[in-house]
């Protein structure tokens, strides 16, 4: 059974009403991840292949990028529409089928692991994942019979005040053989005046044939909460945070204050780093050993050498390098540039579109201005070389070269290239009235 096929179905057609949002509750993002993606990513981690995403004609082109079968279910009649609506997807697959719902971004690819382990070790035809929260409320309750065997599940609304003490509740996951799956959805009937086919009655089909359903208790309730309002949304965004943050402390990264630093996962970062508090690292961004990243810095897909200082209050923005032992300090700002080893931008800069060579020091205030002089025209590159040193307010009009070892002179706009070893100036010259000050008081 180890070897068994496993494809996953993923539900993914509702408009979530309760988001209150014109966008669908499962694009909403979670630490730069739409929601759905979440679990398209951890049906994969589980083994599933093929996946397949249900989803509304309207979602049709959103999936473009994940690597997904998509499956449309041209008008939201139920869960066991849903699922139905793929069965062509999954035309020739013999095996498991996993069932996810495309807003439990807490389900760990762990947690689908245990499931499908206990689904073939109870030969089951079918296998609720269940659990036992503190506070049941509407769920579905797994209805047992006195042996202890899965009869039915019924949904909150519907059950009796004794179902309702019932403390297992569906988590709406399942894992099903296909060949119990597709027959039981063809024997679907609507009960409810909207005409919907509901999933769970594919369960107490199974059931109450010669099928066996099973039943799997998940050992962290919480993996299993769905998310439909935004509350719901910021409290999933918080476990998955600490998840991360707790899976890079324990790899060797300091992170000075956890609940005030957000990783996405794609992230990547050696042992030895330190991340001050109020940090937001996203993207591709890597962050190699020895690196300190400040307060209040924001990376957006970069990378950050090692041994480099970063912040606080930096703003890292996508394409930026910055080379070994560099610093980018106190509200600094670079996009689409390269600053070389041991070269330090350390303070209230600008830098974008740019290359600082190795041992630079750029001093308060540079801007590189590299705007298109014409419409339509790309932006010019700033090219500052090794061992230069810059005054405060400097202006660097792209496109620019200056030279190794070059000085530019405080206050200097330069718009033409400043040789090697040269002096760059480009402002007035200073002139003294005297007495003007005292003149103008007497007036």
């Amino acid at each position: 059974m180890a070897d068994t096929p496993l494809a996953a179905v993923v539900m993914a057609g509702g408009l979530g009403t309760r988001m209150k949002s014109a966008v669908p509750k499962h694009f909403h993002e979670i630490l730069g991840r739409r929601m759905v993606d979440w679990i398209i990513e951890t049906g994969r981690d589980a083994g599933a292949d093929p996946l397949v995403v249900i989803a509304s004609p309207a979602a049709r082109d959103e999936y473009a990028d994940s690597g997904v079968e998509v499956a449309i279910q041209e008008t939201p009649l139920g869960t066991g529409d849903a699922v139905r609506s793929a069965r062509a997807a999954l035309e020739g697959h013999d095996g498991d089928i996993l069932v996810l719902s495309g807003d439990t971004p807490l389900l760990t690819a762990g947690l689908l692991r245990d499931l499908v382990d206990a689904h073939h070790r109870e030969g089951a035809d079918a296998t609720i994942l269940s659990a036992e929260p503190d506070d049941p409320r509407l769920y579905g309750r797994v209805v047992r019979d006195r042996n202890g065997t899965v009869r039915k599940v019924v949904e909150g609304t519907d059950a009796s005040d004794e179902e309702q003490k019932i403390r297992e509740i569906n988590s709406s996951i399942y894992v099903f053989r296909s060949s119990a799956l597709w027959p039981a959805l063809e024997q679907l009937q609507p009960k409810n005046v909207q005409g919907e086919l509901y999933l769970t009655d594919a369960i107490e089909i199974i059931a109450a044939g010669a099928g066996k359903v099973a039943a799997h208790i998940a050992a962290d309730s919480r993996e299993t909460d769905g998310v439909n309002t935004r509350v719901e949304l910021a409290h999933a965004g918080a476990v998955l945070r600490d998840r991360i943050n707790e899976a890079h402390m324990l790899a060797g990264v300091t992170i000075v204050d956890p609940k005030t630093t957000w990783i996405e996962p794609t992230v990547e970062i050696d042992a030895d780093v330190t991340i001050q508090p109020f940090t937001f690292l996203r993207g591709q961004t890597k962050i190699a050993t020895g690196a300190e990243i400040g307060a209040n810095t924001v990376a957006i897909d970069v990378h950050i050498g090692r041994k480099a200082t970063i912040g606080p209050f930096c703003y890292l923005r996508p394409g930026t390098v910055l080379g070994e032992s560099s610093k980018a300090g106190t509200f600094v700002e670079i996009k689409n540039s390269r600053i070389g080893d041991r070269a330090k931008v350390p303070h209230l800069s600008y830098i974008g579109d740019a290359e600082i060579g190795d041992d630079t020091n750029v001093g308060a205030g540079a801007i590189t201005a590299n705007f298109p002089h014409k419409p339509g025209e790309p932006k010019g590159r700033t090219t500052i070389g090794s061992n230069v040193r810059t005054g405060i307010h400097n202006g660097f009009v792209a496109p620019v070269e200056i030279g190794d070892g070059a000085w530019i002179a405080a206050g200097s706009v330069i718009t033409r290239d400043v040789p090697a070893d040269a002096l760059g100036i480009s402002r007035s010259r200073q002139e003294n009235k005297e007495g003007y000050a005292a003149r103008q008081r007497d007036l």
